[in-house]
Order: C-alpha cells, then structure tokens, then sequence
C-alpha cells in the first residue's frame, strides 16, 4: 500500500477527475465550474482527486473574510479518494495541494470547503489538515427524491435553470418556476423531503494574516457534539464516542492532529 510521502500529486484533466469522482465520490456528481484538478497517484495508479473551483454563491463567500479580493480565494469543492491509500492519505493530500496552489497561484489567501453531515461526515479531515470550523448549519437546502437521489438546492436556483430536469417530467426549473425558485412547490411536485442533518463550513488560511479578516466566529470542535451535528461514514456518531474508538484521529481545538 506504500506511505503518504509515496504519493505523487498532478494537475490532470478535468475529465480524468470528473470520471473518477463520479465512481468513488459519495454523491457520484460533479461540479462544472473547477479550475483546477488534481490527481493523487501510487505506483502510477490514480487513487484520489481534489478539485478546487470558484464557489457558486461567491458574492456570498467572499463577505466571509473581509479585504478578498474578487479572485483571492478558491473552494475545495470535490473529494474523492478509493480505499487503497494509506493512512492519513486524505490530509497528506489536501496539504500538498494547498502549497501547490500557494507557489503557482499567491493570490489565493484562503480556501473554503463544506463538510456534508447529510451524507458522509463531519469534516474529519478538514480538523486533521488545520481548517477552522465556521459554521455549523442545519440543512435546508439538500433535498431527498422518492427514488433516493440527493438535489443540492443551489443547483435548482443558480446554474441549471434552463436544464431540463428528470424529477420535473423534463421541464426545467425556469419552467416551472419562472425567475424565483420555490423550495415549497419543488417538493411537492417532486415528492422530495429536506435530508436531515447539518451542514459545516470550514476555512483554511494560506496567508494567515486574513485569519484577523474572518467576519464570523471561529468554532470550537467541540459544538459540533453539542448540536448533535457528528457524523462518521453516513452514520450518527459523536466526535467523542469516535475517539473512545479510536476510529479517528484526534485533532485538538486549533485543528493540529495530537496523535
């Protein structure tokens, strides 16, 4: 299986990484918009892929850290790895990316990623790679469609509004809604339900001067067992009854693996 520092990491075509996240990413769909694509290879065999792209409300995000400029910051917005790599392959990799992109890319000041506690987890490896907890939200935007395919809401009101859609009988959602998208009507047409769970919004500070800039609070780890917001692997486990199993490792309050 080889160690971490055996890895070696790329920049691949976007169409290498599209094809492996969706046979290996748990919700198997990809998002257009990424700039660049990397590729984390053992024995020159393609086991994981980190994609980093704009985000799709950026008008939005950028508030997050005061003085961003337009182009300043990138989303981590897929990742998806097989079950081949080592241990600790997954913040090994974040971390190599983030100081690729540092070197060829010093615009970039910040990086955001979400850890989707719907579906998969709580953000176990953004702690174990030094991003700061931001924001712990309940979801409302994640939707669950009778025939069990999961619709992330800001697709239906942003970008694929002219995209003829399955669960509308083929129209599309500027069809059926006109300019304004109604969460209410989607789901009673579609039969969908709001996927239970909580969403989590973390930070990672390439320049670690804009960490002053941040316009919310930072959030101790610890809330996300007092919101009952821990997930492990699609499954409902605190981050405290993990570390009594020792099923992950365990980062201390700044997000720094103690272990």
């Amino acid at each position: 299986m080889g160690k971490c520092k055996e890895i070696v990491i790329k920049v691949i075509p976007q169409r290498l990484a599209h094809d492996f996240v969706r046979k290996h990413h748990y919700s198997h769909k990809v998002i257009n918009n990424t700039v660049v694509n990397f590729g984390c290879f053992l024995n020159g065999f393609l086991h994981g892929v980190l994609q980093y792209g704009p985000s799709l409300d950026k008008s939005k995000v950028i508030q997050l850290v005061q003085n961003t400029k337009w182009n300043d910051y990138l989303e981590l917005n897929r990742m998806a790895f097989d079950d081949f790599l080592p241990r600790n392959a997954e913040s090994y990799c974040i971390g190599k990316t983030i100081r690729m992109i540092q070197k060829q890319a010093p615009n970039i000041k910040w990086i955001i990623s979400y850890a989707d506690g719907c579906s998969c987890g709580d953000g176990t490896i953004y702690r174990a790679s030094n991003f700061i907890l931001t924001g712990i939200k309940k979801n409302n935007s994640i939707f669950l469609l009778p025939n069990g395919e999961k619709i992330q809401g800001m697709t239906l009101s942003g970008v694929s509004k002219t995209t003829p859609r399955p669960e509308l009988n083929g129209k599309c959602i500027a069809e059926i809604f006109g300019g304004v998208f109604d969460k209410r009507k989607y789901m009673e047409i579609t039969g969908a339900k709001i996927m239970e769970g909580f969403q989590l919004r973390y930070i990672y500070f390439i320049d670690k001067k804009y960490r002053q800039f941040l316009t919310v609070p930072e959030i101790p780890f610890t809330d996300i067992d007092k919101l009952g917001a821990g997930m492990y692997k699609g499954q409902n486990i605190t981050r405290a009854e993990r570390h009594a199993k020792k099923t992950e490792k365990t980062p201390n309050e700044n997000g720094i693996n103690t272990e």
